[in-house]
């Protein structure tokens, strides 16, 4: 056995004193900023996600995926209610499960939503990976469902995953947005709607050229809180006040009378032309963009904290 010697006992105690230190800092830099959102781990997920292959509504891929999902969601201490429904399609009756993560505050009748869809276009002349369109909202919202769980809050958090975002044929009233138009239509029924004070929607944040733009259909002050705390943080070149008038998973809640906005980059490549093609792969998406969109949603949610509008 080998003995240690008196003369590196200075320099041990200097490597450990400098270990000491750095964690030290790296806690305070942590506490320095409450807005902190891991894009690292998100954009891990992400990965894991696009594993499984393409993810339309009622495969195989799609199931799997979202037993893991449950998974990490129960892991990190949600309980996660399984809303089972059929989606009347084009191609008929189609199985669909809306996924709701409950992180409880003070206020269980106050409830703010943050959602995304979690399933890919249905393609059959390629593979459609459905990286950034799909994969990067769930991604995204495993990751805020974590560090939601770790914290207290006034307000009750509903992390919701959609299921049925995407078209079956074409784009229309009646086919998409299958997941959302049910879970409005079961809160109304239940009388639970207005339990609803807001509703923050997450699509295709993955890019790596990030750029959201001022969504016309989406409440005004709902827009006016999240580009405040874009601009505050320094992002005001990814959050573009140029308007634009986007159809998704919110306009079923804001035509409930639901306060909802959408975040939403629908340029994705140039000319938007990796939107819904065999381009939309990881090596398009980025984990400083799930970063940057998860600190504004961050910063939002903690002026949406003290809001009276949520109250």
């Amino acid at each position: 056995m080998r003995k240690l010697s008196c003369r590196k006992l200075p320099s041990l105690l200097f490597l450990f004193s400098f270990l000491f230190i750095s964690l030290v800092n790296c806690r305070q830099v942590r506490a320095a900023d409450p807005y902190a959102y891991n894009g690292g781990r998100a954009f891990a997920d992400l990965q894991h996600l696009v594993a499984y292959g393409p993810r339309p509504v009622g495969s195989k891929a799609l199931e799997d995926s979202r037993a893991w999902m449950i998974g990490q969601l129960e892991k990190a201490g949600c309980k996660v209610v399984q809303d089972r429904f059929a989606g009347s399609t084009p191609l008929g009756n189609i199985p669909m499960v809306d996924l709701i993560a409950e992180i409880p505050g003070k206020q269980p009748k106050h409830i703010v939503m943050i959602a995304g869809h979690y399933d890919t276009k249905l393609e059959s002349s390629f593979r459609f990976a459905g990286a950034n369109d799909g994969g990067s909202s769930a991604a995204f919202l495993l990751e805020l469902a974590r560090e939601l769980q770790q914290t207290r809050h006034k307000l009750t958090y509903w992390i919701v995953f959609f299921d049925g975002e995407e078209a079956l044929k074409n784009w229309s009233d009646t086919d998409s947005t299958y997941g959302s138009r049910h879970f409005v239509q079961k809160l109304t029924a239940d009388g639970e709607l207005s339990r609803i004070r807001a509703m923050i929607l997450v699509d295709m944040i993955g890019d790596a050229q990030l750029d959201i733009h001022w969504d016309q259909n989406s409440t005004s002050w709902l827009n006016k809180l999240i580009f405040r705390q874009a601009d505050r943080l320094g992002y005001s070149k990814y959050f573009l006040r140029q308007p634009v008038a986007i159809d998704d998973d919110h306009i079923p809640f804001v035509n409930a009378g639901v306060s909802a906005v959408d975040l939403i980059d629908l340029d994705y490549g140039p000319n938007n032309s990796y939107w819904h093609t065999a381009q939309d792969t990881l090596q398009h998406c980025s984990p400083s963009s799930l970063t940057i969109v998860g600190r504004v949603v961050k910063a939002a949610l903690d002026e949406l904290e003290n809001s009276p509008r949520v109250q």
